[in-house]
């Protein structure tokens, strides 16, 4: 443990030791890539080189994390109340406070489960050195549409989540664990207050998008799953994290079966099903703060 350094140099260390591990991937990621424009779409062999990429990206990920538990000493009380298998398919909704989040949600599952998905807009397949990457990693791109641009063209409407259906057939034959920030960004009490958020320690839940994943991936998902991420000693950056000001995470996982009515109802279009998922999604949200709230107290009271 790298712990008695001083915080600026444990920090420059640990980043120069995530940026060779990132290097050192990055050459048969990119190998893959390559191989992966060569495979006709659907075909088995495109399969097995998404799956090696997977793979790949995973081990990449374990090697970080592991860094910074056994360099840093960053302690991961994981409280896990779910049958998740490596080779299934899940939508994960968590909170959301700070980028290290990425992190603590791969030490959770390790290699119990998927690599991470993420929703991301179609412009980011553009993005120099990543925009492939997360191509090769069948990152199901999405294109939305706003609501002035149907109301000029009423024949897009639909057309966005048939377009992120077909994004996620491409790995309808693989593993997956899709993750969604339900909040749609960090959490700050500076947001909350401006939101004017009914939660204690959450911003509003984000329902529309997180129904359209839902009815995106379809009734082949096993489960949903329930991330609640704690900092018992407060949230810090990436930096802080780096330079060893992260000394606990608590992260509770729950599990749970969604509704059959909210993988085939539409939320733009039917005012009743948007109310019962909206009463739904408030539900999981108020036992979510509550559950945090718990949590904080519980380690103030060990002080």
């Amino acid at each position: 443990m790298l712990r008695f350094l001083p915080g600026f140099l444990l920090g420059t260390i640990m980043s120069l030791l995530l940026a060779v591990n990132t290097l050192f991937w990055a050459v048969p990621v990119y190998v893959g890539i390559l191989f992966k424009l060569l495979t006709p779409e659907g075909s088995r062999a495109r399969d097995r080189i998404s799956r090696l990429m997977a793979w790949l990206a995973q081990q990449w990920a374990f090697c970080n994390t592991w860094f910074i538990q056994h360099l840093i000493g960053v302690e991961h009380e994981l409280r896990i109340h779910a049958d998740v298998k490596p080779d299934g398919q899940y939508l994960v909704c968590s909170n959301h406070q700070t980028w290290n989040d990425i992190m603590v949600l791969v030490k959770a599952f390790g290699r119990r489960a998927p690599f991470f998905k993420f929703f991301l807009k179609q412009e980011l397949i553009w993005v120099p050195v990543l925009g492939p990457v997360w191509w090769a990693l069948d990152y199901p791109f999405m294109k939305r549409h706003t609501p002035s641009q149907i109301k000029k063209n009423p024949a897009l409407k639909g057309t966005d989540l048939e377009t992120t259906r077909r994004a996620c057939a491409r790995f309808r034959n693989q593993p997956g664990l899709v993750l969604n920030f339900l909040e749609g960004t960090r959490f700050t009490e500076e947001k909350r207050a401006r939101q004017q958020s009914p939660y204690r320690h959450l911003l509003r839940p984000k329902a529309g998008g997180f129904a359209f994943a839902l009815s995106a991936l379809g009734e082949r998902l096993n489960s949903m799953l329930d991330v609640t991420i704690v900092y018992p000693d407060g949230v810090e950056g990436l930096w802080g994290l780096l330079s060893g000001k992260v000394r606990r995470v608590v992260v509770e996982v729950r599990q749970l079966t969604v509704p059959h009515e909210f993988y085939t109802g539409s939320y733009e279009s039917d005012p009743e099903y948007r109310k019962r998922f909206q009463l739904w999604l408030g539900e999981i949200w108020v036992q979510k703060d509550q559950l945090i709230e718990a949590i904080k107290q519980e380690y103030a009271s060990r002080r």
